[in-house]
């Protein structure tokens, strides 16, 4: 039977935390254009000579740019060598890459060790590797190699760009044209200031913190970058002012984060708040409730909609919620004119098979609100943009009404 060592440190377009066996992937210091930057003179001349080598024998899978949902183009590679490469006692393998953008001179370099454990000399298959970084609109070439303690080599040399179709040119993206940038491990990082000079909207968003498939045990990193992706989206809004928050989850029956009245949104709050999720455990009362998920959104709704009449609109986000009761209407009709403008963010990665409106989705409908359906990067970004500036215009109709009911 085949064995495989599986040494993984990135996955898809989302970064994830690393191996016992393996130091964090690293931009070396001083990598910025005219830097020196330190580096074993072998390495380096296996760089500059441009030529792949197979002292160590490997194959290198490339991973072409991918747009994420966090506006930013991931980029990266995946690796194997067979393990009888690597049999004998502990082994450790130095990574070294570098990215240049030959328009701007933009060079980052990156570096990885990995320690390997004790294989056998009988071992079957391969060891697995994969490196990401990330990167603006632009041509880059990669230069990538790995070395073993005997000195073996194995080196490999591609070019890649990153480049939005012509549709999508006006979309403004989180990194900046021919930047080379690690990978960002950290969701729940600060958000950047924004300048929000008479800034004029104030906005509720109500997050639905849950996996896209709902009978899924845990919310994976994919699901929570769209959603604090679609959150960042909004705070880096200008026309946003004050941003009122409340993060919640269906299945689990409650609130899981609040933040009422803010310039910005408090990510690492947020992300320290999730921490308490854990789908894969039932609680017997909930399972007890009949329709309990439905009474738990009826509840949210009024309170946070009744509760939002200041503001200039209330914003659901999250994935479908296909519940089997529907929110009351009489319950919804309780806020009535109440309501601010209501909008949907609806997170739905398969629209084809599930194309039937979900209980969040009737609710909104029934304030005669506005559902966007996000399924690709490019979606959020055109939501956003449309969804602020539909609030703007309503805000000035309402004030414009309001003056000529006064004169």
């Amino acid at each position: 039977m085949k064995s495989r060592i599986l040494i993984r440190f990135s996955v898809g377009a989302v970064c994830v935390a690393t191996a016992a066996n393996l130091h964090a992937q690293v931009v070396l210091s001083g990598s910025g254009p005219g830097s020196m930057v330190r580096i074993f003179h072998t390495d380096m001349a296996v760089l500059e000579a441009g030529e792949p080598r197979k002292d160590l024998p490997c194959e290198v899978t490339i991973n072409k740019p991918i747009l994420g949902f966090d506006l930013r183009f991931h980029a990266g590679y995946e690796v194997t060598i067979p393990m009888r490469e690597l049999a004998g006692t502990e082994n450790l393998l130095n990574i070294l890459f570098r990215v240049t953008n030959p328009e701007t001179h933009e060079v980052r370099h990156f570096s990885q060790r990995v320690r390997v454990p004790s294989i056998s000399e009988e071992a079957n298959g391969d060891a697995w590797m994969a490196g990401s970084f990330d990167v603006g609109q632009g041509h880059y070439k990669v230069a990538w190699l790995v070395r073993d303690r005997t000195e073996r080599v194995c080196s490999s040399f591609w070019d890649i760009d990153a480049e939005l179709p012509p549709k999508d040119r006006e979309m403004e993206l989180a990194i900046a044209n021919g930047a080379i940038l690690a990978c960002d491990r950290e969701q729940f990082r600060d958000e950047p200031r924004v300048r929000r000079d008479n800034a004029p909207l104030n906005v509720k968003v109500l997050v639905n913190f849950a996996p896209q498939k709902s009978n899924a045990a845990t919310l994976r990193p994919l699901d929570t970058s769209a959603l604090v992706s679609i959150l960042r989206s909004l705070s880096r809004d200008p026309r946003i002012g004050k941003f009122s928050l409340v993060a919640f989850n269906l299945q689990e029956q409650r609130v899981l984060f609040r933040q009422h009245d803010s310039e910005i949104i408090d990510f690492p709050a947020l992300g320290d708040a999730l921490g308490s999720l854990s789908l894969a455990t039932v609680d017997v009362q909930r399972l007890a409730q009949k329709n309990g998920e439905t009474a738990f959104l009826a509840g949210l709704i009024q309170k946070e909609v009744k509760d939002a009449q200041q503001a200039d609109a209330v914003v659901f986000a999250g994935p479908k919620a296909m519940l089997e009761e529907n929110v009351p209407a009489d319950s919804l009709k309780e806020i009535g004119e109440l309501a601010p403008p209501v909008f949907y963010m609806n997170y739905n990665l398969y629209p084809q098979s599930v194309p039937w409106t979900d209980t969040i989705g009737k609710a909104v409908r029934f304030f005669r609100g506005y559902e966007y359906t996000i399924t690709r990067p490019r979606d959020l970004w055109y939501a956003v943009s449309e969804m602020v500036t539909r609030i703007v215009k309503l805000k000035q109709g309402r004030q414009s009404g309001t003056s000529s009911s006064s004169e």
